[in-house]
């Protein structure tokens, strides 16, 4: 600076605008303090006399007064600035998790520190908890729980007072314990502070601003995090509030659907109610039934019947008449959920759906089973067993129909058996009361229950229901007879006897639960016309009846015509015991050596008859060499004898082979 200026530079002089100016100009700039020492050093080196460097001296201190006032009234106006903004964030939020996070991470920007945290009181604990953290590197810490009066934290929340301090772990003012001063540690905090969050008279929790180095939060920072912690507290009140208010709208939501729900589903109980009232007194039958289910309830519904197998859809006619399937009864396809509904005595859940059990009493007469309905309410579900309650009143009508109309079916079968002499035209016009056409050939088949440990009259009845049913669904008759039943049914010109009688073994064991043989007869013309050929084609059927059980294939199904002069033989013979003595006495030696060493001398012994006692053929036959069928028939001689092939030999061998191979069970002995 000229010296003709510092000469004259006094305060209150015109001269004394030089420093002056300089002073206001580092104001204006908003120089840093120390620039403030260089007015006052140049006046010192240009040699000032005393008076001068005290004007100067005071004009710094007048000029940095200014200065902190400035600054602080910026401070001041930053930290209004930032709650009002912060007041703002908080106002617009309304989850209680984001306006949490929003608190914390807004107060360690205000304060400029290493981390922030807050912790919420738990009244049913006792304590408070650390509920969010920003700047946080410690799990252990951000998991802590500080007792009412423990450490820092806890005296504030305890207090509901403010507290600071420049070295947590070394102030001994704070109570302090391992969990806490552990977490503290792991996190490397030193500088804490904490004030309370407040409603009113109450506590909710602390907010904490801390670093990890020494520092003095003066009255300033501790005035601005109580404020912004008052703005906090509102504002997690106000989330909450909300948060409430949105459950209890949710609940009312909810119960206003659930009252809706329930009044629908009590108009369509109602409307089904009537519906299966009409239904039954029109006289409608099951699949009615399970067709107005499907359309109240929605999704698909079938009935299930358990005596025969039946698996029928709610789109087919009701008086559809057919052989039902029992592949698909409900003891194979949902057998476990039927028997659950029956003994709980309500719709149970199986799969995709519903099932109800159709029963009367201690008897099961099948199920409704509804498709594509998961989420079935408690209306819809006894709707489902009130269906289920209508067919079961129906199946039980349809059944004492169905036995009137056995014992008619019957009653004529006995007729066409007992009574040759009936005259034709009657027959005819009772059969075709029946829808039964004896004008056309049929098959006589005699049906027993092939286990006599089963045979009990209980299942000989059944026998007869199963057989009826039979008969009705293919236009035939049948009728209880000797301890089993017999049946007369149609037989079409390309028809097998012998598939119809295993057919019919098959069905019939899986309607009784039990092993059933059926021998057929063969076919009969014209059955109204010569009454006396049914008796004689029943006669047959039961011979071959018999030939089955003498030769061990009980629960099988076969046609007279199957056995030829055998069926012959074994007719009338004591259970098949001299047929078993025979093949034991004629090949009995070589059937036991094969079962003790594992050897096919029997085999060998058919092939060798089958290609005209040849060794050359029948190592073709066998695919082995002819060495081999020179030692294999060795064998049979030593154990035969050596007539063995003698021409009676070879005759008794033969049959006795024959008789074996209808019959493994016969060669036992």
């Amino acid at each position: 600076m000229p010296d003709d200026h510092m000469d004259h530079a006094l305060p209150g002089s015109p001269a004394s605008d030089s420093p002056l100016s300089a002073y206001l100009e580092l104001l204006a700039t908003g120089a840093p303090a120390d620039a403030y020492e260089q007015p006052l050093l140049q006046v010192r080196a240009d040699g000032a006399p005393p008076e001068r460097v005290a004007a100067v001296e005071r004009a710094k201190l007048l000029a940095l007064r200014v200065r902190a006032e400035l600054e602080d009234r910026k401070r001041r106006e930053a930290e209004l600035s930032a709650l009002f903004a912060t007041a703002q964030d908080l106002a617009g939020l309304r989850d209680v998790d984001a306006v949490l996070q929003a608190i914390v991470r807004r107060a360690r920007s205000l304060l400029g520190t290493d981390a922030a945290y807050l912790t919420l009181n738990d009244a049913a604990a006792g304590d408070t908890y650390m509920r969010v953290t920003d700047g946080s590197v410690s799990a252990r810490f951000q998991e802590l729980r500080l007792g009412m009066g423990e450490g820092l934290g806890g005296l504030v929340a305890q207090t509901a007072r403010p507290y600071v301090t420049d070295d947590y772990m070394e102030d001994p003012r704070f109570q302090h314990t391992t969990v806490i001063d552990s977490g503290v540690r792991d996190e490397g905090l030193v500088a804490i502070l904490g004030v309370p969050l407040r409603l009113g008279s109450a506590v909710i929790g602390v907010l904490f601003a801390a670093d990890r180095r020494a520092r003095v939060f003066d009255r300033q920072q501790i005035a601005l995090l109580a404020s912004f912690a008052a703005h906090a507290a509102v504002a997690i009140d106000t989330a909450n509030l909300l948060a409430e208010t949105r459950s209890v709208l949710a609940g009312l939501e909810a119960a206003n659907a659930i009252v809706r729900d329930h009044s629908a589903a009590v108009e369509r109980a109602a409307d089904i109610h009537d519906r299966l009232t009409e239904l039954v007194l029109r006289g409608g039958g099951v699949h009615d039934v399970a067709a107005t289910v499907a359309e109240v309830l929605g999704g698909r519904v079938e009935f299930l019947d358990a005596v025969h197998g039946d698996r029928s859809d709610p789109g087919e006619h009701p008086n559809t008449k057919g052989c039902p399937d029992p592949d698909h009864g409900p003891a194979r396809a949902v057998g476990a959920a039927v028997e659950r509904s029956r003994a709980e005595g309500r719709a149970v859940r199986h799969r995709d759906g519903w099932i109800a059990a159709v029963s009367a009493g201690d008897e099961l007469l099948g199920a409704l089973r509804l498709h594509d309905r998961c989420d079935l309410g408690p209306v819809d579900r006894r709707t489902l067993e009130r269906a289920a309650m209508v067919t079961s009143l129906l199946q039980l009508a349809r059944r004492s129909a169905g036995e009137a109309e056995q014992r008619v079916r019957g009653e004529l079968l006995d007729d066409l058996l007992d009574a040759p002499d009936r005259a034709p035209r009657l027959l005819r016009t009772r059969a075709a009361r029946l829808c039964a056409d004896l004008d056309t050939p049929h098959l006589v088949l005699a049906a027993r229950i092939a286990d006599e440990a089963t045979d009990a009259p209980s299942d000989r009845q059944r026998l007869w229901s199963a057989a009826s049913h039979l008969a009705a669904t293919g236009h035939g008759l049948a009728a209880a007879r000797d301890g089993g039943a017999v049946l007369l049914l149609p037989h079409g010109p390309y028809d097998s006897a012998t598939a119809t009688a295993r057919n019919t073994a098959r069905r019939l064991g899986e309607a009784v639960h039990a092993r059933v043989t059926v021998g057929a007869s063969a076919p009969v013309a014209a059955p109204a016309a010569h009454p006396g050929d049914v008796a004689t084609a029943y006669a047959e059927a039961r011979r071959c009846l018999d030939v089955l059980h003498a030769l061990g294939r009980g629960g099988e199904g076969a046609a007279a015509d199957d056995f030829g002069f055998l069926g012959l033989l074994l007719t009338g013979t004591d259970g098949g015991a001299p047929v078993r003595e025979f093949i034991t006495r004629t090949i009995g030696p070589v059937v036991d050596y094969d079962a003790r060493r594992g050897t096919a001398l029997v085999n060998t012994l058919d092939a060798y008859f089958a290609c005209g006692m040849s060794p050359v053929r029948t190592k073709d036959a066998l695919h082995v060499h002819v060495n081999t069928v020179a030692q294999r028939l060795d064998r049979v001689g030593r154990l035969l004898g050596a007539d063995w092939q003698s021409p009676a030999r070879t005759l008794e061998i033969r049959l006795a082979l024959r008789l074996h191979g209808l019959s493994p069970a016969l060669g036992r002995h």
